[in-house]
């Protein structure tokens, strides 16, 4: 038996063991892009870190605090434009543009989530929804913006880092989208075990018992908003400077909401990994149909993610992840 030091937690078999697979995941993460090289298979990964990072957000507001939302499209339309728009037009760098969508985003947050937080159950998830609804047309019509046309990046090859293009390679998209992601990773972990996360799953399961004993609600509920609209506005940031393209349709539609919520429903709600596994398999599943219908199939990933829903939610509703939990418990029971 080998201690820490005198005084701290014993380092046993079963807790060393418990972190080699987190090891082994973060080894394989780093030297992935160097090992397959192929840019559809760097770009699948990439596409899972965004859409990751933007359901790790959606898991804080629903699978934590248990608010369902339907509008974080917003928040990663706004994170979109406003990297876009201010690099378009006046030059600078996304990663201000970045700290400035996340400022507006949080504005946005409040002014959305001050009068409908206030709401309960599904009435909140269809005000989200309206209001998601609304800014998309908001935007469709708001020519400033370049209105339903949306906005071209210019695009840079001189200086990649401060124009956030890397053009000869996916690589440092790779890693930046890596380590946007593992920073969602790491706030949640932090969350889970913090007061805060308490006062998160309290509000979930016995809102009014939390209120009885001082947690304020309304104040908590709008937090973990503000949190989720801060992840998405990053995920949608990424997903601008990484297309070059944007407009109302393509980042603030409805069903990149609903994507969402598919994900975390899938990979495991309220779990910390739940997300990314739901992002891990979904997004795979939609490049596949893509290539293989050729665009023409129309909704065979919407029946294919309905299918794997309906089957995790009957005989597994912890998601995928509690499956594997599960699996891994029962091995070790077998085991001792």
């Amino acid at each position: 038996m080998v201690t820490e030091d005198s005084d701290t937690r014993i380092v046993t078999p079963r807790r060393l063991g418990g972190r080699i697979p987190l090891i082994l995941l973060s080894v394989a993460a780093l030297v992935f892009p160097w090992v397959f090289e192929d840019a559809h298979t760097q770009h699948v990964l990439i596409m899972i870190f965004i859409y990751g990072l933007m359901a790790l957000g959606w898991n804080i507001i629903a699978g934590y605090c248990g608010q369902i939302s339907l509008g974080q499209a917003i928040f990663f339309g706004i994170g979109a434009y406003s990297t876009s728009f201010l690099f378009a037009n006046f030059g600078i760098t996304p990663w201000i543009g970045m700290l400035f969508g996340v400022a507006v985003s949080l504005v946005v947050a409040v002014g959305i989530g001050l009068p409908t937080l206030r709401l309960r159950g599904h009435y909140f998830a269809i005000a989200t929804l309206v209001i998601g609804e609304i800014t998309q047309t908001i935007f469709i019509n708001w020519e400033y913006v370049g209105g339903a046309t949306g906005i071209w990046i210019p695009i840079v090859w001189d200086n990649p880092w401060y124009a956030f293009q890397f053009h000869d390679s996916k690589i440092p998209t790779y890693y930046i989208g890596l380590a946007f992601l593992t920073g969602g990773l790491a706030f949640t972990y932090w969350m889970e075990r913090s007061k805060l996360g308490l006062y998160f799953r309290a509000i979930r399961d016995e809102p009014d018992a939390a209120s009885s004993l001082g947690v304020d609600l309304g104040r908590y509920k709008l937090l973990a908003f503000m949190i989720a609209a801060t992840f998405a506005s990053l995920a949608g940031s990424q997903f601008a400077q990484y297309i070059l393209v944007i407009d109302p349709d393509t980042v603030f539609p409805l069903l990149l909401s609903i994507l969402i919520v598919l994900m975390t429903m899938l990979g495991g709600l309220g779990q910390i990994w739940g997300p990314v596994v739901g992002a891990a398999v979904l997004l795979p599943i939609s490049e596949a149909t893509r290539i293989y219908f050729g665009g023409q199939g129309g909704a065979e990933d919407l029946m294919i993610y309905g299918f794997l829903i309906v089957i995790i939610s009957v005989f597994y509703p912890r998601g995928l992840f509690g499956l594997m939990e599960r699996l891994i418990k029962r091995r070790d029971n077998a085991g001792s």
